[in-house]
């Protein structure tokens, strides 16, 4: 019969507390190889201290408890591999978003950011493929990826060409409520029908209307465009008459591009010109 440990020196072997490893019992993560029936002392196999060492590490990268009990009973090495790859890559892109903040913010305290030019333009109505959703602000760089992929799918698959840059409408309720409907679009050429293009999506043709805009261009990252943003609403404020109407963004790259320092992003505030 294999030596059980006391959950207090299992606690020490693996530098987990013992808060913690009832924590994991009760997840059916790591369960004890013995409870004691009177007392509810739980003992361990030193055979598990692997198990409990990988699940700290899973924890201290922040994988989510669902993940770590898909990677701890996974069928396979494929499986487990697959499972870890796609934690770690979304380790990286969380990452990459942290460092382009701190750059953001070095920038913000190491001098005045030169205002972009803006432009006072008028865009005509278009026919567009498009998607809607209620989005959260937190939410709306995964559902842009995910949306923009399927629009650019199905344009393709219909046999369509864009006939310009993407983009996306944006209603005061989401930046005022950080919540609201979203509507992404990629305009397209040639004739084209109401309704879906190909069943059994989300994307249907929509006109996305005309509108008088202020225009700033805003390169790098969408994580700065606040700062663009501030910059173009003071113009519009000291310039123009702002108007009801969602602010609209055109990729002039296409949004689902990875590398974010490459992104150049038009951003349109609604306007009645006076001159």
């Amino acid at each position: 019969m294999s030596v059980l440990v006391p959950i207090g020196d299992f606690s020490r072997m693996t530098h987990l507390s013992v808060k913690a490893l009832r924590f994991y019992h009760d997840q059916g993560l790591l369960e004890p190889a013995r409870i004691d029936p009177s007392s509810g002392y739980r003992f361990y196999d030193p055979g598990q201290a692997p198990v409990a060492q990988v699940i700290r590490r899973f924890r201290d990268l922040d994988m989510p408890l669902d993940q770590v009990r898909a990677v701890l009973k996974a069928p396979d090495v494929e499986t487990r591999t697959k499972e870890i790859i796609t934690h770690l890559n979304a380790m990286e892109a969380k990452l990459a978003e942290l460092q382009m903040s701190v750059s953001s913010l070095r920038a913000l305290l190491e001098g005045t950011a030169v205002r972009p030019e803006v432009e006072f333009r008028s865009i005509l109505a278009t026919r567009a493929l498009a998607v809607r959703g209620t989005v959260t602000v937190q939410e709306a760089w995964a559902w842009g990826t995910d949306v923009f992929g399927e629009i650019y799918g199905r344009i393709k698959q219909a046999g369509l060409t864009p006939a310009g840059p993407g983009g996306a409408l944006f209603p005061a309720g989401f930046f005022e409520l950080h919540q609201a409907e979203l509507t992404a679009f990629v305009p397209v050429a040639g004739p084209v029908a109401d309704g879906p293009v190909a069943d059994g999506g989300r994307a249907g043709i929509v006109t996305i209307p005309g509108v008088e805009a202020a225009v700033m261009l805003h390169s790098g990252s969408p994580a700065d465009s606040d700062q663009t943003y501030g910059a173009l609403g003071t113009v519009v404020a000291e310039r123009a008459i702002g108007i009801e109407g969602p602010i609209r963004e055109y990729y002039l790259v296409p949004f689902t591009e990875p590398d974010l320092s490459r992104h150049r992003t038009e951003i349109c505030w609604p306007v009645f010109q006076t001159a």
